[in-house]
């Protein structure tokens, strides 16, 4: 039986006094209540639709609270809904549609529910339906845009490639040995340089007699022998990049030291001249090698005439002057131990000579050698140096200009000298004849004129030299 059902019997119900409740509207409104004090809020409120005549769909058109709300409440099932505030909300307004006291409905709702709060029931709003996103479309243009994109940022990244690789100058670094300084032991005639620098650079070391070049690998590691002597060597190591020219920025300087034997004397020898050379004309080079020491000197002594010559004797009695020696001559030792007099040769006169040569340590110790020449004069044999100042010189050899001097002459500045040779003779016109001096077959003659005053001398031995009008 529905609860429709009892508040209709109820209605009917005859009272005490013989009248039937509900004759009247009032009447029948006030028996519906009392009919309906004994219900829950459920009962009641499905009790108040049923009066009403609705079912759930009008009452949710009319009330705008969902069919499953008002069922839910109907049935007591509160947890359906979705909180306290929201079960208030909806029984307000359900009350009032249905008729009854919305404050009584709350109040019976509080009551039956025992101050229990509503489990709330978290509700889900369905997100919308997005649009799907197109597809890619590559279109012409696009795909010409992306390539001049990839194209122009290829190019940004090799050109600040290049910028890198144009300022920065290469790595250089030393690792044998790995201090700058190395003493080496005494017997120690080369050593190993080694290294590291950029791939392919150009390693330059910088050594006694020149400088000796080698690459780095592809990992940039590089090695270079080098010949040590006794006493201090030194090697500027450099690195070049073959592809910007730039060089390292700070070359590595080292220092390898052989000691000398405490005792040791220097040694040397005599390249040239050989001994019992015979020479046409008085300016002899000497030169050769030595280690273990710091100079050379050279003195040469008169030891007679050659053969079929007049032997020397004094003045008054018509024979040749004993010549005199030349000045000694000391000429330093190369680092390469390779010795020379290089612009300045020996100048000898006509006779037998006796040359000797010592070498000299920085310990002080000492070595000679002597060898035994000859210069045995032919034709004329003529050495001009220039000497204060330059000087225009024209030489004419044999009656023919001197092809290294020239038509027009030439100026030489001051320290030049020049050698010339001629069957009969050599004439030379100066620009400055206090500034032009000469030796005439090893017999020093010196300047034979005046400084700033231009002559022509003529040199035909045995005549004496004389001047000349030839310009």
């Amino acid at each position: 039986m529905t609860t429709r059902d009892d508040a209709r019997r109820g209605a009917a119900t005859t009272r005490p006094d013989g009248l039937r409740l509900g004759s009247g509207r009032g009447d029948a409104d006030r028996d519906v209540a009392r009919a309906s004090a004994g219900l829950s809020l459920p009962e009641k409120l499905y009790a108040a639709r049923e009066r009403k005549g609705v079912d759930l769909y009008r009452a949710e058109r009319d009330t705008k609270i969902r069919a499953r709300y008002l069922a839910a409440l109907e049935q007591g099932e509160y947890g359906e809904l979705q909180g306290d505030v929201y079960t208030k909300g909806f029984l307000r307004n359900y009350a009032t549609y249905l008729g009854l006291d919305p404050e009584e409905v709350i109040a019976q709702w509080r009551r039956e529910r025992g101050g229990a709060p509503v489990a709330k029931t978290v509700i889900s709003v369905p997100k919308p339906i997005a649009q799907p996103r197109p597809g890619l479309q590559f279109s012409p243009g696009v795909v010409v845009a992306a390539l001049l994109t990839i194209v122009i940022a290829a190019m940004g990244v090799w050109l600040g490639v290049q910028v890198m690789r144009f300022a920065k100058p290469p790595t250089l670094a030393v690792t044998s040995p790995r201090e700058a300084t190395l003493e080496l032991t005494q017997d120690a005639t080369s050593y190993t340089l080694a290294g590291t620098s950029i791939p392919g650079a150009t390693i330059s070391v910088e050594l006694a007699g020149g400088t000796r070049q080698t690459s780095a690998d592809s990992t940039g590691a590089w090695t270079m022998p080098v010949d040590v002597r006794r006493g201090r060597n030194e090697f500027k190591v450099d690195a070049t990049d073959p592809d910007t020219g730039k060089h390292a920025e700070d070359p590595v300087m080292i220092v390898i030291t052989v000691p000398f034997r405490e005792i040791e004397a220097p040694t040397f020898s005599v390249d040239q001249p050989a001994d019992g050379t015979t020479f046409e004309n008085g300016a002899i080079p000497v030169s050769g090698t030595a280690s273990n020491a710091k100079e050379i000197t050279i003195t040469a002594a008169y030891d007679g005439p050659v053969a079929g010559a007049p032997a020397p004797g004094p003045k008054s009695s018509g024979a040749p002057a004993r010549p005199a020696a030349p000045a000694a001559i000391t000429v330093p030792v190369g680092d390469d131990g390779k010795w020379d007099t290089g612009d300045n040769p020996l100048q000898l006169t006509t006779g037998r000579w006796s040359i000797t040569t010592t070498a000299s340590s920085d310990q002080g110790k000492s070595a000679s050698r002597t060898i035994h020449v000859a210069v045995a004069y032919k034709g004329v044999n003529l050495v001009v140096a220039i000497k204060g100042g330059p000087a225009w010189i024209k030489v004419w050899v044999d009656g023919k200009i001197d092809p290294t001097v020239g038509r027009a002459g030439r100026t030489y500045p001051a320290g030049s000298v020049l050698t010339f040779s001629g069957k009969d003779s050599v004439e030379v016109r100066t620009g400055s004849s206090g500034a032009t001096t000469f030796s005439l077959n090893g017999q020093s003659l010196g300047a034979l004129g005046k400084r700033g005053i231009p002559e022509t001398w003529l040199f035909q031995p045995p005549a004496a030299p004389a001047l000349t009008q030839h310009q």
